[in-house]
C-alpha cells in the first residue's frame, strides 16, 4: 500500500550519455562522457563513453546534449526558515503552518538550484530533515544545528530590551562554561547534526561588533568536548573579527563561518589543524543600502566589506581549507551557486571553487565517503548545466541553466529537450 504521507519518487537504472564530466575531484574534464547509476541510486561507472562497461539492464537514458555534467552540490551555511531579508530571528509569518510551508518552499528553491544537500546553521527544525529522509518533502539533504548558542548580548541574541524574545526558536543562551554544555546536550536532544556557536559579534546584530568576542574560549572547549562526547558531532563557529576566529581554532572547531577578519597567523593555524573555513561571500556581494539597512547594520558593512575581500582573497592564495556556504536568509534563496562566481572574482580557479562547493564541502559535512563526487560507489547526486563553468562560471548561479537535478538516483528537476527517454538496453 502506499504511504500518502510520502511524495512520489520514480527511481530506475539511469544513464546520462553524451555528457562532458566534472566529476568533483579536480580532474581534467572528460567529454562524450557517461555517468551509469543503477536501481538502487549508487553510479558504478563515470567516465569516457569508449571503456563504458557492457551492460544490458533496462535503463533510463538521460541525454545531456554535449552539456556539462557535475556533482550535486552543497550549500554548507543556509538558513532556510527564513525570508531573505527577516530581523535576525524572526520569521516572515507568524502563524507555524505558514512558516512550514514557505520553508519547504524554499527548500525546493534551493534542490533547484543545484543544491542537494544543505547544512542549515540556526533555525530549522531537525523535522525538515526527517521530511527529507522519509519522503514526505522534495528537497536538498540536510544537516542542521537547529538552534545558535550565543552568549547574553551576543550574535545570536535578540531579546529586546524589555526582554522579548525574537529568536523564533533560534538561540540558546550560554554564559558560563558549564551552561554552555547544557546548551550542547540541549540542540543535541532537539536532534541537530552539527553545533553552531557564536565566537564573535556579527553584522547584522544590534547589540555588537564583529571584533567583539563570543564565547570564552574555553567555553568553546566545552562545546567541542560535550559535542565529542556526542558521537564526534562537528562544530561550527560564527566568526567575523580576528580575535574570535583564533580563540574558535584554538578550541577546536570544525569549520570558520564567515572569517572576514582572518589574517595570516589565523590561516597558519586553520590549517595546522584542518579547520574548515566557509566564507558567505554572497552576503559581501549581496551590495549596501543605506535606504534600507538599519544604521548599526549600514556602518559595519561599509568598513568591513573591502577588508573580507581582501582576506578572502589571502584565504584562497593561501589554499586554505574552502567549503561553499551563502547564509542564505541575509541574501537570497535559490540563487546558491552564485558564491561560486565570487570566490573566482577573489582569485579560486574556477575548477577549485567547484570543487570547494563539492568534494571538499562534503569532507565538512563527513559525507566525502558517499557524496560530493561522480565516482563509482557514491551516491547519485549529479546536476546538468547549460554552458561551461569553467569558462564562465557564472552559468552555475542561474539556476534557469541548472536544466537536470538529480537526487539519490532519482530525477528531481528536469527541463532537458525532449528525447528519447525511454527504457533501452
Amino acid at each position: 500500500m502506499t504511504d500518502p504521507t510520502k511524495q512520489e519518487t520514480t527511481r530506475t537504472a539511469l544513464r546520462v550519455r553524451n555528457a562532458r564530466l566534472i566529476d568533483g575531484t579536480g580532474a581534467t574534464p572528460v567529454d562524450d562522457a557517461v555517468v551509469v547509476i543503477d536501481a538502487e541510486g549508487t553510479i558504478t561507472y563515470a567516465g569516457p563513453a569508449a571503456t563504458e562497461p557492457e551492460d544490458t539492464t533496462p535503463t533510463q537514458t538521460i541525454d545531456a546534449g554535449g552539456r556539462t555534467v557535475l556533482p550535486g552540490f552543497f550549500d554548507c551555511h543556509v538558513h532556510l526558515a527564513y525570508a531573505q531579508g527577516s530581523p535576525p530571528g524572526r520569521r516572515a509569518e507568524l502563524d507555524p503552518v505558514l512558516v512550514t510551508l514557505d520553508t519547504a518552499t524554499r527548500m525546493r528553491q534551493t534542490l533547484d538550484a543545484g543544491i542537494t544537500t544543505a547544512r542549515d546553521v540556526g533555525g530549522l527544525s531537525a523535522g525538515y530533515r526527517t521530511a527529507v529522509e522519509t519522503g514526505r518533502i522534495v528537497g536538498p539533504r540536510l544537516h542542521t544545528a537547529v538552534r545558535i548558542i550565543s552568549h547574553t548580548g551576543g550574535h545570536a541574541d535578540v531579546r529586546l530590551p524589555d526582554g522579548t524574545d525574537l529568536s523564533a526558536a533560534m538561540s540558546e543562551i550560554a554564559d558560563t562554561a558549564d551552561a554552555a554544555r547544557l546548551a550542547v546536550r540541549r540542540v543535541l536532544r532537539d536532534g541537530a547534526d552539527l553545533v553552531k556557536i557564536c565566537a564573535t559579534g556579527g553584522m547584522g546584530s544590534p547589540y555588537d561588533q564583529p571584533d567583539d568576542e563570543g564565547l570564552l574560549e574555553e567555553e568553546i572547549r566545552a562545546v567541542v568536548d560535550e559535542a565529542r562526547r556526542h558521537g564526534g558531532k562537528p562544530v561550527a563557529a560564527h566568526a567575523q573579527g580576528n580575535a574570535g576566529i583564533v580563540n574558535a581554532i584554538r578550541g577546536g572547531v570544525t569549520s570558520i563561518e564567515h572569517g572576514y577578519g582572518l589574517d595570516e597567523r589565523a590561516l597558519e593555524m586553520a590549517g595546522e589543524r584542518g579547520t574548515f573555513v566557509v566564507p558567505t561571500l554572497s552576503t559581501v556581494y549581496a551590495g549596501i543600502n543605506k535606504d534600507t539597512m538599519p544604521d548599526y547594520h549600514y556602518q559595519k558593512k561599509v568598513r568591513w566589506s573591502g577588508l573580507t575581500k581582501e582576506n578572502i582573497a589571502r584565504a584562497i592564495a593561501y589554499g586554505a581549507r574552502i567549503a561553499l556556504g551563502t547564509d542564505a536568509a541575509v541574501g537570497p534563496h535559490g540563487v546558491n551557486l552564485m558564491e561560486l562566481s565570487y570566490l573566482v572574482d577573489l582569485g579560486m580557479d574556477p575548477m577549485a571553487a567547484i570543487v570547494a562547493g563539492t568534494r571538499t564541502s562534503a569532507e565538512l559535512l563527513g559525507v566525502a565517503d558517499r557524496l560530493g563526487t561522480l565516482t563509482a560507489g557514491r551516491t547519485a547526486d549529479l546536476v546538468i548545466c547549460d554552458g561551461d563553468p569553467l569558462t564562465d562560471i557564472g552559468v552555475l548561479g542561474d539556476p534557469a541553466n541548472i536544466v537536470c537535478v538529480v537526487q539519490d538516483g532519482v530525477i528531481r528537476k528536469d527541463l532537458l529537450p525532449a528525447a528519447p527517454t525511454g527504457r533501452q538496453p
